[in-house]
């Protein structure tokens, strides 16, 4: 049986309960997810790619079907080569949806196969971005429930 595949891309630095939740909502409808890392030359990451990937691993642990993987080039290409059917997005606010209208339409037109799907994370996470846990964790704030247990260790840990 043809298995129904999804990509979820991102630089995930670090991965939060917002990503966490999308991957569930993501197991509902596909087969597997893979958190496909991507790194991204427009962004100076806090973590690693191994300590990424360190992080998403743990924090998915007791999820069936979610594979973690790194990517460079093309989305679109990466999703061909493991046979997805879709692409993950996340929408948060009106503001997030011009972008990934445009990056959406683009991957479209580079592979009309592959389909993104967008959604929407629980209420409780429609605020939450990695850039701000960075920040709340940079000023000692707390950032307990936002993110997974292994995050705020690392991020306490970043920040000492």
């Amino acid at each position: 049986m043809k298995k129904n595949i999804a990509v979820y891309p991102g630089t995930f630095d670090p991965i939060t309960n917002g990503h966490i939740d999308l991957v569930e909502r993501s197991l509902g409808i596909f087969d597997e997810v893979i958190i496909a890392l991507a790194p991204n030359p427009k962004k100076i990451p806090l973590f690693t790619i191994e300590e990424r990937i360190e992080m998403i691993k743990a924090a998915t642990k007791g999820l069936e079907n979610v594979k973690t993987d790194v990517f460079n080039g093309l989305l679109v290409n990466y999703a061909k080569k493991k046979k997805a059917k879709a692409i993950i997005r996340g929408l948060r606010a009106v503001s997030d949806f011009e972008y990934e209208f445009q990056m959406a339409l683009m991957n479209r037109r580079l592979d009309s196969r592959i389909e993104t799907v967008f959604l929407m994370p629980s209420e409780e996470y429609s605020y939450l971005t990695s850039t701000i846990i960075k920040e709340i964790a940079a000023f000692k704030g707390s950032v307990k429930g936002l993110v997974p247990k292994i995050v705020e260790d690392k991020l306490k840990e970043k920040f000492v």
